[in-house]
């Protein structure tokens, strides 16, 4: 180690006042081979509490890679990632602390916590009084991850992006606040006056938003020290790069480092916004207290500008400055205002998060108040008939934290950083809060909220704040009442949801009744609107069910709430009433080709031109959708699709038709009820009509919306009727073509991707049979990375009078009948050919075809595979099938089984089974079974478990 420089760094920290609150000086060297860092620290931490501190928490964030049982491995499998469970060793990070000692080179005892393996305890010698401070001595050694984890560690090029690398002190203010990394970079820490004296190869360069101190070259072991220094520092981020694409930026205010790229965009242009960015940013934020500003292209993509930003920069409807300029000043945003207020990014996040959404709002509406929501596709012939291409680009954020609402998946904005979901998380969270910020401001129009903002984080620049300094200080600048925006807004999950009741027209004057249909104390804008234009506007506060205002009578032809968009308002289809009119003029009927973003303005009917392809019956199906769903969910919804078989030279379809009820702040979380039927191909010249009432009741931890976990309740009566043409291939119970089945069942469901269950247990009642069955399945990633599947099941009927010979009302072995047409069979008829071998899991579950394949009696079950090599398993089935008349018979079967997409693509070679050696047989190739959806709808489903 470089004792002369580490000597030089303590000289430049201590050399700071003795006022400064800590002080963390760092000796490390970098071996890249190894992917080690050697480090002594030292640690000078003060009481600024008036408590006796006998230990203190230490933050050991890179101790959170350590094993696959951390809550950072935890976190990966809750977004159903197996990347960390899956990686080697080596791969995986993880701290050594080989000494911690206070200044008289005392040794104290330490340990990492058992539900926190990335918080340290130190138990202190003598100690620390109020007010005082404590030295800490540490050396250990970091095994750095690998970045493929959460973008920070090692990259595959060898070069270092390092973030919560080096060991901090938690924060005490009267209780300790540490908490586990979570992949949210979030840490809580005091602020501290940091230098770093760091050893690596001489062909890097180290880049932090620390000051450059000094650098000194070894020729003989052909290394660099660099020392980096900085005053009141919370950030730790250092990249260590071969070949550094950072821009440096001196602009009037403070220099910008950048390494955010845009494709096609010059320099000096580059230049020219960066100098706009910060002078926005110091004009609202305050003078930045630091010399340098560090925004990474990581911070981007952790928290991008989601929509059609995202798209490829060949297709991308915006122009390149203005996506740069907006890339720019969101992540220079946050990095601000996360460096200079210091909240508890964990617990009080919704702050930071809704400014930075607040001024982004507030710089589009300065600077492109034309920009429009899909950009450059607006003025595009076709694009521009639809909504979405009348709206503002900074609807975004209302759309966004709308999706999440109507889904009823919404949480408070006070909730802990950790508990929310994905979604929630990098999205409807951050853009609630921005929008409400944004509404607070509208509804405050006794004061410039704006300014206010800047004045408070003036004033509590680098200071310890809470949400409620913020609360008291804004209250006190305005005469309105604002508690409705800190208790029901930011607290709850209570949404707004006003109407406009009714209009009466007195003789000089217009009585208007506003309605709220929620228990809530939220304000209302209302407008008043002629010739489409606004003459007038007024807030309505303090409605509790329902309010009259009485206005004077004056030329307003329509009322209208929330006309600028700036209120999240759940629904908005009831927000218009004309003075004068019928409900044809409050809202106008309005058919629009393709699904759109609801426009509440009128009564929406959408077409959509269907071409799809159900099964090898019908073969490619053309037709329309009529619907009235929109891109935001409505609770009522419904579709009517005729369609023509160019196959079966038929008319097929399905019509259904929806509503949803959610409920909040219970288990019960939604009840959907509705009615659905259809008509197609069974067989060659053989067609089903499906007659489908149902209602469903869903349940899940109404206190924990990160578990997947969910219970279901299924009532419903499946009425078929089928038909044969001339030319039918499959054969008709003549003495029932037409069925009905009551179906109930309950399910509960775990999809986890380390630790997968679901069970759920069935009951059919029909004219002639009623039966029950259970299943089972389980799933585990084990610690050695070999995956173990069991599926369980047991089907009994409770009577059985149908005709025995057919089998049609039978528990299947490999190959269910599906009588109630659930199941996604492409050729369900089939008995040979590539069809034939498509298998679902169902039932019985087993792969070959067995000579035993039904039962009309009972059956039990159990089907077990196991990892070989990646994606190759073996699997095996047994069970015991029981037909009236005859004794039971044990089955069995067994071969390689490839995964290639759980659930979705999977093949099956059997090898050993009740058959013999199916391998040595006869037309092998049909005995392969394959397992594939095309439902692009069940594919989305991988897409949306990892953020809902």
């Amino acid at each position: 180690m470089h004792k002369n420089l580490f000597i030089t760094a303590l000289f430049i920290v201590f050399s700071y006042t003795i006022a400064a609150q800590n002080i963390i000086a760092i000796n490390a060297d970098v071996d890249v081979e190894s992917k080690t860092i050697a480090i002594e620290q030292t640690i000078v931490y003060k009481n600024e509490t008036k408590d006796v501190l006998s230990s203190i928490y230490l933050n050991d964030w890179n101790n959170s890679y350590s094993t696959k049982s951390t809550p950072l491995a935890e976190r990966f499998e809750q977004e159903f990632s197996t990347k960390f469970h899956l990686a080697k060793n080596e791969q995986r990070g993880f701290t050594l602390v080989t000494s911690i000692k206070n200044d008289a080179e005392t040794p104290l005892n330490y340990d990492h916590l058992k539900a926190h393996p990335d918080v340290l305890k130190v138990d202190l010698a003598n100690p620390l009084q109020p007010g005082e401070s404590y030295t800490l001595q540490l050396n250990y050694q970091l095994l750095i991850p690998d970045a493929t984890f959460t973008n920070y560690g090692i990259t595959k090029a060898k070069d270092f992006d390092l973030k919560y690398w080096y060991i901090t002190p938690a924060v005490y203010d009267g209780e300790w606040h540490y908490y586990s990394n979570k992949n949210l970079d979030d840490l809580f820490i005091p602020k501290a006056d940091v230098t770093i004296s760091i050893t690596h190869p001489r062909n890097y360069k180290a880049t932090s938003e620390l000051n450059f101190i000094t650098s000194k070259i070894n020729e003989e072991q052909n290394t660099q020290t660099t020392i980096l220094s900085g005053k009141d520092r919370i950030d730790t981020y250092l990249s260590l790069y071969k070949f550094s694409s950072y821009n440096f930026v001196q602009t009037d205010d403070f220099i910008i480092i950048s390494d955010i790229k845009e494709k096609d965009l010059p320099g000096p242009a580059k230049a020219l916004i960066t100098d706009k960015v910060t002078r926005y940013l110091t004009k609202h934020l305050g003078t930045y207290p630091h010399e340098q500003l560090l925004v990474t292209s990581i911070d981007y993509q952790k928290d991008p500008l989601y929509g059609l930003n995202q798209l490829p920069s060949f297709f991308r409807p915006f122009p390149e400055d203005f996506q740069y300029e907006l890339k720019l000043l969101k992540t220079a945003l946050k990095k601000y205002i996360d460096n200079i207020l210091l909240l508890n990014p964990r617990k009080e996040h919704w702050l930071s998060e809704g400014l930075q959404v607040y001024y982004l709002i507030n710089y589009v509406e300065e600077n492109y108040p034309d920009m429009k929501l899909l950009g450059t596709l607006a003025d595009v012939w076709g694009i521009r008939a639809f909504h979405a291409a009348d709206l503002n680009f900074n609807f975004q954020y209302f759309l966004y934290s709308m999706e999440i609402a109507r889904k009823n998946r919404d949480q408070p904005l006070t909730t802990s950083k950790d508990s929310l979901t994905k979604f929630n998380t990098n999205i409807a969270g951050k853009y609630k809060a921005g929008v409400g910020l944004d509404y607070l401001d509208q509804f405050t129009d006794d004061i410039n909220l704006s300014d206010n903002i800047t004045e408070f984080l003036q004033e509590n620049q680098l200071k310890t704040v809470s949400l409620t300094d913020f609360e008291t200080f804004i209250s006190s600048k305005t005469s309105k009442d604002i508690r409705w925006f800190f208790s029901d807004y930011l607290n709850t999950r209570k949404k707004i949801d006003f109407k406009i009741s009714s209009i009466k027209s007195l003789e000089d004057s217009l009585e208007l009744t506003i309605k709220n249909k929620r228990d809530n104390a939220m304000p209302i804008s209302v407008f008043k609107l002629k010739n489409d234009s606004v003459i007038g506007k007024l807030w309505v506060e303090n409605i509790n069910g329902t309010k009259t205002v009485t206005l004077p009578k004056d030329s307003t032809e329509k009322f209208v709430l929330d006309y600028d968009n700036v209120i999240p308002e759940y629904n908005q289809r009831d927000n218009y009433k004309a003075v004068n009119g019928s409900f044809l003029n409050n809202k106008p009927l309005q058919f629009r080709l393709f699904k759109d973003i609801e426009d509440p303005n009128y009564n929406q009917i959408f077409f959509m031109p269907l071409v799809e392809f159900n099964n090898i019956y019908d073969g490619l199906t053309l037709g329309t959708k009529v619907y009235n769903k929109t891109i935001l969910r409505k609770r009522l919804n419904y579709r009517f699709s005729p369609q023509y078989a160019t196959k079966s030279k038929s008319l097929t379809g399905s019509t259904s038709v929806f509503y949803s009820h959610n409920l909040e702040d219970q288990n019960l979380y939604d009840i959907t009820y509705g009615l659905s039927a259809g008509y197609q191909s069974f067989a060659t010249d053989a067609f089903f009509t499906r007659i489908r009432p149902s209602v469903t009741f869903s349940f899940r931890d109404d206190s924990d919306f990160r578990s997947p976990q969910t219970d279901q309740i299924m009532a419903r009566y499946v009425s078929i009727s089928r038909e044969l043409g001339e030319d039918a291939t499959v054969p008709l119970d003549e003495d029932e073509p037409d069925y009905g089945v009551f179906n109930l069942r309950y399910t509960h469901f775990n999809p986890g991707v380390i630790n997968y269950s679901k069970f759920y247990t069935d009951i059919q009642v029909a004219n002639k049979f009623s039966k029950i069955s259970f299943n089972y399945e389980f799933r585990k990633l084990t610690q050695s990375n070999r995956n173990i599947n069991f599926r369980f099941f047991a089907g009994a009927f409770l009577d059985n009078r149908s005709d025995l010979s057919s089998n049609y009302f039978s528990f299947a072995l490999d190959r269910p009948t599906d009588y109630l047409f659930d199941l996604n069979y492409l050729g369900r008829s089939e008995a040979s050919g590539l069809f034939s071998q498509q298998i679902i899991i169902a039932e019985g579950g087993f792969k070959s075809k067995l000579e035993t394949p039904f039962a009309n009696q009972w059956m039990t079950t159990a089907n077990f595979s196991t990892s070989i090599w990646r994606y190759i398993q073996a699997y095996g089935d047994a069970g015991l099938v029981k037909n009236k008349f005859s004794n039971a018979k044990f089955v069995y079967d067994s071969g390689i089984r490839l995964n290639l997409v759980e659930d979705y693509f999977e093949i099956y070679f059997p090898i050993y089974s009740n058959l013999g050696w199916e391998i040595g047989q006869p037309n092998y190739d049909q005995s392969i079974r394959i397992m594939f959806t095309v439902d692009p709808q069940v594919l989305l489903g991988l897409f949306r478990r990892k953020w809902y």
